[in-house]
């Protein structure tokens, strides 16, 4: 699997990212043999980075995670958030302190090697600039002295204008970011995405600043699959993020790039959109939380087909517009 340089990090990770998050499910709620032969065909695959956060399961993404990664003697490139609720934010320093302790012990490990700060910036309920470079910037710094951590990154959902700021900065070296076909507004800046907010000017503030860009949502939470069936594993119901106004608005979009799987682009609408997103200029690692190994080894033939030709990307754009 192609491997690239994350942003100014200088991390080799792999082009396709394992996500154990709780939308597919699998590292939440499958069986520990499930687990560990997902990620032991990851790993096959040339798969170097896995992400989770305290927030998954309530802790049990990163205790699936600890237990497999151990059972299997594998210690890949690992990262976790930290998420504050609005109960902890009198003492942020503190409760990122107190939320990377306990990431470290579920999961196992003396450090990790991306800690990332999982709230919205500048939203309504989300942390404000000052709350980010003020108090919780501070507390990760001191963390990342203290060894238990290597790099810091934020989850980039928010006002443009705070997170323009957060990114400006340079404090941070890693930005996970929601993109997909059905919202390309990051790395594409002449859409206005969602609300009409301008996310391209993010995408290139971030890579002026050496931040590496981490995909997510890259399947719109399974509606890029064109299907509003879950699988028992993943999580039943699913509220877009930054896409379109529902789920099942996303799936009828998604329904519309269906000629291009009917010529022969791709061998299914999850394909297309997997090699849209993996393949994207900009993008350094984009994240597939999976439900099953099944799920796992469709994403990885999609990575390993390479990307779409120049003119099936326009024409995704002018089938959605």
């Amino acid at each position: 699997m192609e491997q690239r340089v994350l942003g100014r990090t200088g991390l080799k990770v792999s082009a396709l990212g394992y996500g154990a998050g709780a939308v597919g499910g699998l590292m939440v709620r499958g069986t520990p043999d499930e687990q560990e032969r997902s990620l032991a065909r990851a790993f096959e695959a040339g798969i170097t980075y896995v992400d989770t956060a305290a927030l998954y399961g309530n802790g049990e993404s990163e205790r699936n995670l600890g237990r497999a990664l151990k059972a299997l003697g594998a210690r890949p490139l690992l990262g976790t958030k930290v998420r504050l609720p609005a109960g902890t934010r009198g003492d942020i320093g503190a409760a990122i302190a107190a939320s990377l302790e306990a990431s470290l012990q579920r999961l196992g490990r003396d450090s990790v090697d991306l800690f990332q700060l999982h709230d919205d910036i500048g939203g309504a309920e989300g942390l404000t600039t000052a709350q980010v470079l003020e108090e919780a910037l501070p507390a990760l710094q001191r963390l990342r002295e203290q060894g238990k951590t290597r790099f810091l990154g934020i989850t980039a959902l928010g006002a443009v204008p705070a997170l323009r700021a957060v990114l400006e900065s340079g404090a941070f070296d890693t930005a996970q970011v929601p993109f997909n076909a059905l919202n390309p507004s990051w790395l594409a800046p002449a859409h206005a995405g969602v609300a009409g907010q301008d996310f391209g000017q993010l995408g290139k503030v971030a890579a002026a600043h050496g931040v590496g860009m981490i995909g997510i949502r890259i399947l719109a939470a399974g509606a890029l699959t064109g299907s509003a069936e879950r699988h028992p594993v993943a999580m039943q119901s699913v509220p877009p993020i930054a896409s379109g106004p529902s789920f099942a608005a996303d799936v009828a979009a998604a329904l519309r790039l269906r000629p291009l799987v009917e010529e022969g682009i791709a061998g299914s609408l999850a394909e297309l959109a997997l090699r849209y997103a993996i393949f994207a200029p900009g993008m350094g690692c984009a994240l597939i939380g999976t439900a099953s190994v099944g799920q796992l080894e469709a994403a990885i033939a999609a990575a390993e087909a390479g990307p779409l030709p120049a003119a099936a990307v326009e024409r995704i754009g002018a089938l959605l517009a």
